[in-house]
């Protein structure tokens, strides 16, 4: 239980705003270097950009044709550190180029640009890239169209298949370090006193309560609300009256869209990196938790930040490319299993082409504005927070006038980080074999890690938490408990869409609704009305932002798509 009274008496050094992998990351990188840490998010962790990803971490490969090697660079060598520090979220994976003599890049071009590639990462554990002939690209990707095919180029990139865990861990890192976290949790007003923000108010969704955080004269704020950037700072008051901080925007975000299908008629072992024929965009195909993600798309973006759905147009695009590509695929609309949009917390560049704007992050000291105990991240990707927070602590030390010590995150491992040999997941099996099943402790380490221990921990005291939530997926009933009691879940979807991925691939969550629910009666203390209205909150989130429109203007009685 969140105690907001002892909150509220703390003097913290940083307060983050913004609790996506960025925040997440800045959050504990400040905490580790013994900074006091509150970090506040208004909905649930990694509930934003984060959560809308392509669940790459890469080294951006395409940014060498904006000669941002900088970028690249930072990008390969976070990438090293993450397959280091959390080898059980983030793992390899290999990706291919189909070269079209159509294409916007020759063979020798994109071989030139794998060359300086593999160069800037020079200190990898992964292999370097190799090029393929026509002949052996025709021969490994049989079903990839082959009109005007010049060959291929292979090499390897990260998956993050669960990037939503991934900054929760990060999240119980910093809290085993001393900070104070809070999901659900609303910043209403940001208090200026000359040059310097002395406190902010918040409001508590969770116990319908409005709290104040006084900051002491050293302290600093971190915005890190990704899209939501200039909202934040439209928060500012003074003497009680709106005093918005800085008159330039910010934020010029692009909506991406992804689309998630079941496997297909020649789908591809590893990653396709492809260019879409009908407009030169690149876009992925990607192996993903026994389905395939693909996408996104790349829009300019002006609407509601709280409502991002894929457009029925965003669909059949992604649909025709893939199809293009892989010509035996033959996707419709009813393949379509999931949907996912999100906005990129981009710089504003006003009309400049989305694909061209850059991807490096942005610190923004906010003392040209008025207030120089404040910094607002731009930008940012998945790749680069731990960097991203490194940068924030180096910051809020020098603003505090203290000596800079160095970050303990370039080689601390995350809370679940654990290889495949270790002894604890033998002695598991050997323990839990006749009340699991293999598939479920092997997919019970694979997500939760090294914490796998306390999550069975909990089938020793209640043996039913053993227990599947449906027999064609391995969830069992144990972690919804884990989630709510030790993962600071709070609702339904929390559940399904960030701590698990049920909603993305059992029929939108739909179809393991009243089995969650039975457990939360039965060992987290719901009550019939508080399920009933958590029934309505998940099926009016899933109409407005994942079930494609299409969909919900016909019968949806053949996809079963009924609130339990």
């Amino acid at each position: 239980m969140r105690d907001l009274q002892a909150i509220q008496r703390r003097d913290y050094d940083v307060v983050v705003i913004g609790g996506g992998v960025n925040g997440a990351a800045t959050a504990r990188d400040s905490a580790l270097r013994g900074l006091s840490v509150l970090l506040v998010e208004k909905n649930d962790f990694a509930g934003g950009t984060t959560s809308w990803s392509t669940r790459l971490v890469h080294g951006g490969l395409r940014y060498l044709e904006y000669f941002e090697f900088n970028l690249v660079r930072e990008s390969l060598r976070e990438r090293e550190i993450l397959l280091r520090t959390a080898p059980h979220l983030v793992q390899p994976i290999q990706m291919t180029i189909p070269i079209y003599g159509s294409g916007t890049r020759s063979y020798w071009e994109i071989q030139a640009g794998m060359v300086l590639y593999d160069v800037l990462s020079y200190d990898k554990t992964l292999p370097n890239h190799r090029m393929l002939s026509k002949a052996k690209m025709q021969q490994l990707f049989r079903a990839v169209d082959r009109d005007n095919l010049r060959g291929a180029a292979q090499y390897y990139d990260g998956q993050a298949e669960h990037a939503e865990r991934l900054c929760l861990e990060m999240l119980l890192d910093a809290q085993s370090a001393g900070a104070d976290v809070l999901n659900y949790t609303t910043v209403t007003g940001l208090q200026r006193e000359g040059d310097r923000l002395t406190g902010l108010t918040a409001y508590d969704q969770i116990h319908d309560e409005e709290f104040t955080v006084n900051l002491p004269d050293h302290a600093v704020v971190v915005n890190t609300s990704g899209p939501w950037v200039d909202r934040v700072l439209g928060l500012g008051r003074r003497d009680g009256e709106a005093a918005p901080i800085g008159d330039e925007r910010k934020i010029g975000g692009t909506k991406g869209s992804h689309i998630i299908v079941d496997h297909f008629p020649g789908a591809p072992d590893t990653a396709l990196y492809v260019e879409a024929k009908s407009d030169g965009r690149p876009f992925f195909i990607v192996p993903w938790c026994g389905q395939y993600l693909i996408g996104t798309t790349d829009l300019k973006y002006t609407g509601d930040l709280d409502r991002v759905k894929a457009d029925d147009d965003e669909v059949d695009y992604l649909i025709k490319e893939t199809n293009q590509v892989v010509s035996t695929a033959r996707l419709t609309r009813d393949d379509v299993k999931f949907t996912y949009s999100g906005i990129r917390p981009l710089p504003y560049v006003g009309d400049k082409k989305a694909g061209s704007i850059t991807r490096a992050h942005i610190l923004n000291d906010h003392t040209k504005d008025g207030v120089s105990n404040l910094i607002s991240l731009i930008g940012g990707k998945l790749t680069t927070h731990r960097q991203v927070g490194e940068e924030m602590t180096d910051w809020a030390f020098k603003k505090m006038g203290k000596p800079v010590p160095p970050s303990p995150t370039r080689k601390r491992p995350l809370p679940g980080c654990i290889l495949p040999d270790d002894d604890r997941i033998e002695t598991a099996y050997q323990r839990y074999r006749d009340r699991l099943q293999t598939d479920t402790l092997e997919y019970i380490f694979d997500v939760y890690g090294a914490r796998a221990m306390e999550l069975l921990g909990l089938i020793d005291d209640q043996p039913d938490l053993a227990e599947k939530l449906i027999p064609t997926h391995p969830n069992i009933r144990a972690e919804v408990v884990f989630a709510m009691r030790s993962e600071m879940a709070h609702t339904v979807l929390d559940f399904t869409r960030r701590r698990t991925i049920l909603a993305m691939n059992a029929n939108y969550g739909y179809d393991v609704l009243e089995p969650i629910l039975d457990t939360l009666r039965q060992h987290c203390g719901w009550d019939d009305a508080k399920c009933q209205q958590e029934t309505a909150d998940y099926k009016q989130f899933m109409e407005e932002n994942c079930i494609p429109d299409y969909v919900l203007e016909t019968s949806v009685e053949g996809r079963s798509l009924q609130a339990v």
